[in-house]
């Protein structure tokens, strides 16, 4: 299974999706996944934490459920963020209440792939996204990178040839 996306594609995805459950959201701000909730909720995305260790508590104003069959709301996507073997018993959940919930997508973040997973999500019709961030394709994507300089291929940092 090929890890390359087209730009198109990611792009088609963040803009679709309006609801995202990320499993493995971290109520310890300095945790990556805590951050990448707080940048996509200011980008407009609900974003549901799922973190059995923190069920029932609140992360950044939404309340964190212990699965995502707990999850009351529809959601289009879910933001995978555990390691590359949790993500296997994370999509085949996600597969068993798609339909139910809505779910479109499954999105492993940095380092997680699991080839089996995305196999059976993608023969259940599910679109699969591995080791990409969707805060980093977003900024990437929209423009937003290029203000810290790297090099989005979107806006440039290099000068306009001089014209006379």
């Amino acid at each position: 299974m090929n890890l390359h996306y087209p730009d198109t594609s990611i792009r088609d995805i963040l803009r679709r999706v309006k609801t995202i459950a990320m499993v493995g959201a971290s109520p310890d701000w300095v945790r990556p996944s805590h951050f990448a909730m707080k940048y996509l909720q200011r980008k407009g995305y609900r974003v549901i934490p799922v973190n059995p260790r923190a069920a029932g508590t609140e992360i950044l104003g939404e309340e964190v459920y212990g699965a995502l069959a707990d999850v009351p709301p529809t959601f289009e996507m879910v933001d995978v963020f555990r390691n590359s073997d949790a993500a296997g018993p994370i999509t085949d959940e996600a597969i068993e209440i798609a339909s139910k919930k809505g779910i479109e997508i499954i999105w492993m973040q940095l380092g997680v792939v699991n080839h089996e997973a995305a196999a059976r999500a993608e023969a259940a019709g599910l679109s699969v996204v591995m080791d990409r961030c969707p805060k980093i394709e977003y900024g990437r994507l929209f423009g937003e990178l290029s203000w810290s300089g790297v090099n989005s291929r979107i806006i440039t940092a290099k000068r306009a040839p001089f014209r006379r």
